[in-house]
């Protein structure tokens, strides 16, 4: 696992260690069981399911001085996410009707990656550790990751009831491109409409 960069308490690592994988997942369905209770609920076989699933080579982690998982930054590319899976992932969680049902759900979600861009495929970090510009220091090490793939911007996706989110990346120089709205399907994800922003790089 390479060390991308240290802090005085914290490290920023490429990858997810293998016993960082349960923690992971349980940190990806806090971060995001609003909009995925529905494709992805219950919770305890949403987690199976994310751990099954996720790829620690499209993964950027903080932990602390003593090894502890602190939180993730996940990616996408044209080989590969952070978090994948097809229909026989989620019908061996959910059987074949209910996740078959699941991935109609779950496509509405999906984002098609684009040419020269990194697209962050969810950035989440442990409520301990909040405070400590640990959420700063993943997003920095994913611009560093997309520099050294020589892309040219990257691109996240931040719902309309997580302004906090959407203040720390304006902050870091993400500007909005776009908006979409999902009308009806709000009651169902639990948000009305997600901003499109990237920053060029």
């Amino acid at each position: 696992m390479e060390t991308n960069r240290t802090t005085s308490d914290f490290v920023i690592n490429h990858g997810l260690r293998p016993e960082h994988r349960a923690p992971a997942a349980r940190g990806y369905w806090r971060a995001f069981a609003t909009k995925l209770r529905y494709p992805l609920g219950p919770e305890a076989k949403a987690v199976a399911f994310i751990e099954g699933v996720l790829d620690p080579d499209y993964a950027i982690s903080a932990l602390s001085d003593t090894g502890a998982f602190l939180g993730v930054a996940g990616f996408r590319s044209h080989s590969g996410s952070f978090i994948g899976g097809d229909i026989k992932d989620l019908a061996a969680v959910y059987g074949w009707v209910g996740g078959t049902l699941r991935g109609v759900l779950v496509s509405v979600l999906e984002r098609k990656v684009e040419d020269g861009t990194l697209l962050m495929d969810g950035i989440f970090v442990e409520p301990e550790a909040r405070g400590r510009g640990v959420g700063t220091a993943l997003l920095h090490a994913i611009e560093d990751h997309a520099v050294s793939a020589k892309l040219q911007r990257i691109r996240l996706d931040v719902i309309d009831i997580n302004p906090r989110a959407r203040s720390l990346y304006e902050r870091e120089g993400f500007r909005e491109r776009s908006v979409m709205s999902l009308g009806i399907l709000s009651r169902i994800f639990g948000f009305s409409h997600a901003t499109e922003m990237t920053k060029r790089i």
